[in-house]
């Protein structure tokens, strides 16, 4: 049976996003090279099948996924579609040009990232992404990493965002990080219209249960989560020495608690990768979740996975073996 993509709104922005997202990183050549054939393929599979949000940003590959991207989506009604992007890093001229970038994407380093999340460096950067989008706008920007940049930057990037959407450029603003600490802060300043919490909302950890998705539902804000599969140990059926997780290789605690975790699904007859897709949606603060698809068939997976069965006496086991926090919703309200 195909599952059926349900949807939901951001706030009052108006906007709808699908709650299954297209993660387009593996677009831009994340860790391996991507062909443009996959990229369509991959994009036009995701439509037919019911994904309306397709999530990328200029440091994906040095713009090739948004290029990519912009290409694949080309000719689909626009109105019918949810396109998000980040800002924060401004692409500019490398003046030492190296064979590949040094950021993980298997792309040329002809340019490097240069952060700049003053209202005239978050302009151009959005001028940039729409140029290679071959778009007239997007509907959700999002202060990318701003964490990695400097302590300020998420309040800075937040309030040129917010002159955008003044101006009618946007219509949702918020922060894209794998950070939980200032959120609460943030969203209590009535900054963000969505937030895009990576890997720290998972089946393995859920720092940010009280620290963002807590406030966030308290708020108003809505929650993408992603970074589900923790960097692909959570991916797998029965996780192996090798994953990894978190950006790195996953230490042999790590895996061990994966697996713990795995053996209580297959008992409930699911799998790890579908629970790792069901949790977040259960929280009232999460509209969707994204992950990342670089071919056809990876879209197919995800969606067999997010349309199969998670029985709920599944969470109640992964509590009571302590593997789980009893605080985490495991019933969405409907």
């Amino acid at each position: 049976m195909s599952a059926v993509v349900r949807r939901a709104t951001i706030g009052s922005s108006g906007v709808a996003v699908s709650e299954l997202a297209f993660g387009a990183a593996g677009l831009g050549n994340l860790y391996r090279p991507t062909t443009d054939d996959q990229a369509v393929a991959a994009v036009s599979r995701a439509w037919e099948r019911g994904i309306r949000y397709f999530d990328t940003a200029p440091h994906y590959g040095l713009g090739l996924s948004e290029r990519r991207l912009g290409a694949a989506l080309r000719g689909l009604p626009r109105e019918d579609l949810v396109v998000s992007t980040k800002v924060g890093r401004l692409l500019v001229p490398n003046p030492r040009p190296t064979a590949q970038d040094t950021e993980g994407f298997a792309v040329p380093g002809d340019l490097v990232r240069r952060w700049d999340v003053t209202p005239d460096g978050v302009r151009a950067s959005l001028e940039g992404s729409l140029d290679r989008l071959g778009l007239d706008h997007v509907d959700i920007l999002y202060v990318h990493d701003p964490d990695q940049a400097w302590p300020a930057a998420a309040r800075e990037g937040l309030e040129a965002l917010a002159e955008l959407k003044r101006d009618g450029l946007v219509k949702a603003v918020g922060v894209g990080t794998n950070a939980v600490e200032g959120l609460a802060e943030l969203l209590a300043a009535g900054l963000l219209d969505v937030v895009m919490l990576a890997g720290r909302y998972s089946l393995l950890e859920q720092p940010g249960l009280r620290t963002v998705l807590d406030p966030a539902a308290r708020a108003g804000v809505a929650v993408v989560a992603v970074g589900v599969f923790n960097s692909g140990l959570l991916g797998t059926e029965r996780p192996q020495p090798g994953a990894k997780y978190d950006y790195g290789d996953a230490p042999a605690a790590v895996i061990d608690r994966a697996r713990r975790i795995a053996e209580i699904c297959e008992s409930h007859g699911t799998t790890l990768p579908a629970a790792a897709i069901a949790l977040p949606l259960r929280h009232p603060a999460v509209v969707a979740v994204a992950l990342g698809m670089r071919d056809a068939g990876q879209v197919d997976e995800n969606l067999a996975r997010y349309g199969s069965d998670v029985p709920d006496g599944l969470w109640a086991d992964l509590v009571a073996d302590g593997l789980l926090d009893p605080a985490v919703p495991t019933r969405k309200e409907p």
